[in-house]
């Protein structure tokens, strides 16, 4: 399921459903150590004897974000209750603390009570087992621990003058354990058993009661989770939000998100305004993604586990090194410092990066295997990884300038990633020799991976001639041109019009031809190996979009033909796969690289407004979307989707300021 909204500062990160059910909750890294496994923690409201947990079908829901913010503008409506609610949520900035704000309004027209309940489903690090919650009575608070992880859940309730702080009732008990569906059901018929404490596989259920609200009148509830690594931490975090007041730390953080999204004044060059808050809206989500020690992560939807028994919460190092580029253009150069830090500390000594990694820097899980099907070894890569991680360091450098912070990495992971690449070849066509490809599904030596290794050597030969290693500089160039001629040799298909998805060659020589039309033909161009008016790219490019473009009302780009994954349907004269965000905007990408006239570079607005209308209310983009409804598909948010929104942004910026000089 969709995860519409997420909220983080880089160490904590929650994750709501469509249905504004709290789902995931992260720590002490974003996307590793998932402590509800991706479980419902259930949310509801009683009323005068009647109850409804916030999936209800009842409620009329708007969810999105307050602009410019990561501060969530949840409304919720009930006829039946003649109740609404009006929730902000947000994890602080700078402290471990998710901060729910509620104003409660009753629509009757008498007066009544209403008691909100908060339910948490423990699987601290990762596992039911072992847990323990209980009530601690010095915070009027109830606590879950296991390890090194405790969760202190409090609130504080206003009507008028009144203040009342900590909780009005608790429950703790067994789930998932002899049909034990958790302390959640104990709270709908408004009342909470006050179990003092449960141990093994446990759940807890907090309520706050909000008195005697008249009819047409509103109250005020809050409910904070603080987390740390004892209990002494927790009871910190809950003492300094009843001392400043929780509302406090709601402001600050909403101020600082508007700070940092607008921290540069921008033109955009007649944008639409809804295209342009996408945007800062693709970079606030790009945010929550990022973890402190600079992992970039793929995605945090724990639904995936469900699926697949496992998920995208990992560092790629091809997604990270997209989206620290896009962050780079944007402005943004503390965040990808400490992703190339990531990257340089995790290189292999032979010069290349793994398929993925985990937040704290080990490896990942990984399908990609270290020995052929003939038994001899291979290296379990996807080479753009590498390659990508130097492409975009560079252009980190041409952003900023910060000669101080890439010095030291030149020879601990430029130069050793480029000799790599340089060396790495087939020994017939001197392409880069046989890796995994960008969508992890084939091995091969693919189009795309070879433009992102022309453009990896190329950006090694720029560190060396600025650092003063002319010879090196001067290999590295040779291996990039011989890249590339070898390309234009072995890769463009005469009699097809277009460029080869992929070839592979045996031992002998002889090659096997791919000839899939696939969306990551794109890189040719983006990448520098082709311009965008060459014969060739036009070629290629005309022949995706006329056959990769769904030809449903839905529209977008598939990644290519007869594309299995999530597929919807066997119909492909209707779509040939799901449109994906990426593709499409890789299409615009190269309208945008493509046009001489301002007026040329309009034709790259529709794919701008295509993504921004797929994306969901709050503004969060899947990975793929569903031909026929729109729908999300697989993971959500993507950060690479956000991430490629944001770099065309760019790119159409810097287009339309070059295209109104001339």
């Amino acid at each position: 399921m969709p995860r519409d909204l997420p909220l983080g500062n880089g160490k904590l990160l929650l994750n709501f459903d469509k249905s504004y059910n709290l789902r995931d909750i992260y720590w002490p890294h974003v996307g590793q150590s998932l402590h509800t496994a991706g479980d419902v923690s259930h949310s509801g409201v009683w009323v005068k004897g009647q109850f409804a947990w916030f999936d209800a079908p009842e409620w009329e829901r708007e969810m999105q974000y307050d602009d410019e913010t990561l501060s969530t503008a949840v409304t919720l409506k009930h006829p039946g209750l003649q109740l609404q609610l009006v929730f902000h949520d947000s994890v602080d900035f700078d402290r471990n603390i998710f901060l729910r704000y509620a104003v409660v309004t009753n629509l009757a027209n008498e007066e009544r009570e209403v008691r909100l309940f908060f339910h948490y489903d423990w699987h601290i690090w990762g596992d039911a087992e072992g847990n323990t919650v209980f009530y601690y009575p010095y915070q009027q608070a109830l606590i879950a621990y296991k390890l090194q992880a405790y969760f202190l859940l409090s609130g504080q309730i206003k009507v008028g003058e009144q203040v009342s702080t900590g909780i009005s009732s608790w429950a703790t008990g067994v789930k998932e354990f002899h049909g034990a569906e958790g302390t959640w059901r104990d709270a709908e018929d408004g009342e909470l058993g006050r179990n003092p404490i449960a141990q093994g596989s446990v759940d807890g259920t907090i309520a706050l009661h909000v008195p005697s609200l008249a009819a047409g009148s509103s109250g005020e509830v809050y409910h904070w989770l603080a987390v740390g690594s004892d209990l002494t931490a927790v009871v910190s975090l809950d003492d300094l939000l009843r001392k400043r007041g929780p509302e406090t730390f709601l402001k600050r953080t909403r101020n600082y998100w508007h700070l940092w999204v607008n921290k540069d004044e921008e033109d955009f060059c007649g944008l639409a305004p809804e295209l342009i808050e996408q945007y800062k809206r693709s970079l606030l989500i790009l945010r929550t993604q990022i973890d402190h020690d600079g992992a970039i992560i793929a995605a945090n939807d724990a639904t995936m586990r469900q699926l697949s028994e496992d998920s995208y919460s990992y560092m790629w190092p091809r997604d990270g090194a997209l989206v620290a580029n896009a962050l780079s253009h944007a402005g943004y150069s503390e965040i990808t410092r400490s992703f190339y830090d990531f990257c340089n500390c995790v290189l292999t000594e032979g010069g290349y990066l793994l398929h993925k990694y985990n937040p704290d820097r080990s490896w990942g899980s990984s399908w990609e295997s270290w020995v052929a099907k003939d038994g001899t070894p291979q290296l379990p890569i996807q080479e753009d990884e590498t390659a990508l991680v130097i492409y975009s360091l560079w252009q980190h450098y041409i952003c900023f300038h910060d000669i101080e912070f890439v010095a030291p990495h030149f020879r601990s992971l430029v130069t050793p990633a480029a000799d790599f690449l340089a060396s790495y070849r087939e020994p017939h066509t001197r392409l880069p020799d046989a890796s995994y490809d960008l969508w992890e599904e084939r091995r091969g030596i693919l189009s795309y991976t070879t433009a992102t290794v022309y453009a990896g050597l190329n950006a090694a030969a720029n560190f060396s001639h600025i650092f003063g290693e002319e010879e090196l500089a001067a290999t590295y160039r040779q291996a990039a041109n011989e890249i590339k001629e070898a390309a234009l040799q072995h890769l463009w298909d005469e009699e097809r019009g277009h460029f080869l998805r992929m070839i592979t060659i045996d031992k002998a020589g002889n090659i096997t031809r791919d000839t899939t039309l696939d969306s990551s033909l794109c890189g040719l161009f983006q990448f520098g190996m082709l311009a965008a008016n060459d014969p060739r790219m036009e070629r290629t490019m005309q022949a995706l979009e006329q056959t990769l473009w769904a030809k449903t009302a839905v529209g977008g780009m598939a990644r290519y033909e007869d594309d299995y994954y999530y597929q919807v349907t066997h119909d492909l004269n209707q779509a040939q796969g799901n449109p994906w965000f990426i593709c499409t905007l890789w299409l615009a990408q190269y309208r945008i690289a493509h046009a001489t006239t301002l007026n040329e570079l309009q034709q790259a607005i529709p794919l701008l407004s295509w993504a921004h209308t797929h994306a969901l209310p709050s503004g969060v983009m899947a990975e793929q979307i569903n031909p026929f409804t729109g729908e999300p598909l697989s993971v959500s948010p993507l950060t690479w989707s956000h991430a490629e929104y944001v770099m065309t942004v760019r790119w159409y910026v810097g287009k339309h300021r070059k295209l109104q000089a001339i």
